[in-house]
């Protein structure tokens, strides 16, 4: 059950790197995509815990670094706190809650605009912190967190079918024993 479990999972970072890609580009506003990965990196590590979450984050931002970083590990280790830091708010998880995965994408996403600016455009001389903060870090929260909205409901039915699969398994492997 295990590779069913890590296979699913990887198609699923697999579908959210697509999505957020090219059918997402589709919607940016004024360039400002949301940032689908986050979002189901705080997701999982909200439902699961801070294990998942910090790989889940971590195989997300290795992705992210292959295709559009110029550091490797750079989007790699962002993804990987920000998983760790939603497992660690797993022991306040209630069923459909959103409010907090809410605040967890926010703050995630704003994290992710500090680093970013801090190594891609602080390190080549671009000092105009507040100019970036307003036109791109902030929209892009927003934009994330709007989309989260509608995307966790549909992540917290797939974390559904997937813990009951794994409870199915577990029950069948301990009647054959």
């Amino acid at each position: 059950m295990k590779l069913k479990y890590r296979a699913a999972i990887a198609a699923m970072i697999l579908a959210c790197f697509i999505l957020q890609s090219t059918v997402f580009q589709a919607f940016a506003i004024g360039s400002i995509v949301p940032n689908l990965l986050l979002i189901f990196t705080v997701s999982f590590g909200f439902m699961r815990g801070k294990k998942t979450g910090l790989w889940i984050g971590f195989f997300s931002g290795i992705l992210m670094d292959i295709f559009y970083g110029y550091l490797l590990g750079f989007y790699g280790l962002i993804y990987l706190c920000t998983g760790y830091v939603a497992g660690c708010c797993c022991k306040i998880f209630y069923g459909e809650e959103i409010r907090v995965p809410l605040l967890i994408v926010a703050g995630g996403d704003l994290l992710y605009g500090v680093m970013v600016y801090g190594i891609q455009y602080l390190m080549r001389g671009r000092i105009d912190f507040f100019y970036y903060l307003g036109r791109i870090m902030i929209p892009e929260m927003i934009y994330t967190v709007l989309v989260t909205v509608v995307v966790y409901k549909l992540l917290f039915l797939l974390n559904k079918k997937l813990t009951e699969l794994e409870m199915k398994e577990r029950d069948s492997t301990w009647l054959r024993k």
